[in-house]
């Protein structure tokens, strides 16, 4: 697969806002552990491996488990995450899949019992910004470090 366009180049100044607007979701106040885990699931759901990559990277890097960053995609089935982390996970997966069902109303409650209202909506601008970075990934072909001795 080969890169479509280093898009950073064509539009900078749209990609500055788009940046900030991500400075300040890292700002926000939710746990780094668990952004790194969202944007992650998020990233698989969209089939967008340059964000897999880099935020499994980010996450072993900043001290979480491999085991962990691993089984994110079978987080369901795995008893490795909290009741938050997993009210995350389910909150990630359908805003990110919004057009499929939007989000119910007992999955918005179940998520405001680990959420408050303020911290929701920063999750929300959270899955949205992560979701972003993966439609600009995807669109463009954004290709993910390959390392040498392991590339074909």
């Amino acid at each position: 697969m080969k890169q479509r366009m280093q898009y950073f180049a064509k539009a900078p100044d749209l990609l500055k806002q788009v940046q900030a607007l991500n400075k300040a979701v890292e700002e926000s106040g939710l746990e780094h552990s668990l952004l790194h885990l969202i944007k992650l699931r998020a990233s698989q759901i969209n089939g967008c491996s340059f964000c897999v990559d880099m935020h499994s990277k980010e996450a072993l890097r900043d001290g979480e488990t491999l085991q962990r960053v691993i089984l994110v995609s079978a987080w369901k089935e795995s008893p490795l995450y909290s009741e938050r982390e997993r009210a995350a996970f389910a909150y990630t997966e359908a805003v990110t899949l919004i057009s499929k069902d939007g989000v119910p109303d007992a999955l918005y409650e179940a998520t405001l019992k680990h959420f408050s209202e303020e911290e929701l909506v920063k999750l929300t601008v959270a899955i949205g910004m992560i979701n972003m970075w993966n439609r600009l990934s995807v669109s463009f072909h954004g290709i993910h470090p390959v390392e040498r001795a392991k590339a074909a």
